[in-house]
């Protein structure tokens, strides 16, 4: 049987453990080809970071303080309300998270709890579809069947255009996410505290709303707030069926048309050389860039924090 060859240490005279010379050095090459590779990654983040940073201070330097509190956003007129932006955001992300939260949590349970193994396989790829389904398809959807069929027969008064059939769209896009990863906290419960609870004469509603979901709640927060930042980052759904394509009013209406952030800044950027023609227009798309990028980095730790506090390890 052939024994593996082991270099002798030449000061001590035991083995070297660490193996043979050509092994280490292939080690370090490989190595370092990581180190490469997860430092361009940092360096790739840090320069997006600090354009957004210096072209957000170039647009603050073109315009005056008071133009940040106007009628509405319209930054071609040179009328760059944040409030409108940031309440259309506000009011799509709510909508859509009252659609999504229910029917997300609803399926992860049912999949994690109810289903058998051979439903599960069939019903969590088809819940998975959604995922894969192009947002701009979801945005056409919402002008074309939610808004006529659904909020338009609900509220009569609503426009063609509004934040509530895109709400719901950027609802039904987030469902697939909040559904899969709150699947896989509860799936990662251990199975002695469903048997302990059964033990007791506990109902299997009883098991999974008060013990396997309480167990979950770090992954089912960490759900959420992906979510959340999935339903802000949306763009196309709300370009599309919000209305808000030139600029928004300010409004606290989701019956009427409005303006998130991303929708802001895709309206914006189409035809860059009219951006360019406005002073401070085209450095706005920098300063929205940074003010999405900062909520959103914002939402990631705060659920980092609750989530670190509330993880439980079995």
């Amino acid at each position: 049987m052939a024994q593996a060859s082991m270099s002798v240490s030449p000061s001590s005279g035991a083995p070297d453990l660490r193996g043979s010379v050509g092994r280490r050095r292939s080690e370090a090459v490989i190595r370092g080809i990581f180190f490469i590779a997860a430092s361009v990654s940092i360096v790739i983040s840090a320069a997006i970071i600090l354009s957004l940073i210096f072209e957000a201070a170039t647009f603050l330097r073109l315009i005056d303080l008071d133009q940040l509190r106007e009628i509405g956003w319209f930054p071609r007129r040179g009328l760059f309300d944040i409030g409108t932006v940031l309440m259309g955001s506000l009011i799509v992300t709510v909508i859509a998270m009252v659609i999504a939260t229910p029917v997300g949590l609803g399926s992860a349970i049912y999949l994690s709890e109810y289903a058998t193994p051979r439903t599960r396989r069939i019903i969590k790829p088809i819940l998975e579809i959604l995922a894969g389904i192009p947002s701009i398809v979801l945005g056409y959807f919402a002008l074309t069947v939610i808004n006529p069929r659904i909020v338009t027969q609900i509220f009569s008064g609503a426009d063609h255009f509004n934040l509530m059939a895109a709400g719901l769209a950027v609802g039904v896009l987030i469902i697939p996410l909040i559904a899969s990863v709150s699947e896989d906290a509860m799936r990662a419960v251990p199975r002695s505290l469903r048997e302990a609870s059964y033990g007791l004469g506990a109902r299997r509603i009883t098991t999974s709303v008060r013990v396997v979901f309480p167990a979950a709640i770090s992954g089912i927060v960490a759900a959420l707030i992906l979510g959340i930042s999935r339903a802000i980052g949306e763009t196309m759904v709300v370009a599309i069926a919000a209305g808000g394509t030139g600029g928004s009013l300010f409004t606290l209406d989701p019956l009427g048309p409005g303006q998130t952030v991303t929708a802001a800044m895709a309206s914006l950027a189409t035809g860059s050389d009219q951006v360019r023609g406005a002073s401070a227009a085209f450095p706005s798309l920098f300063f929205l860039g940074l003010l999405l990028f900062v909520i959103t980095l914002g939402l990631n730790l705060v659920g980092d924090v609750f989530v670190r506090r509330t993880r439980q390890r079995y």
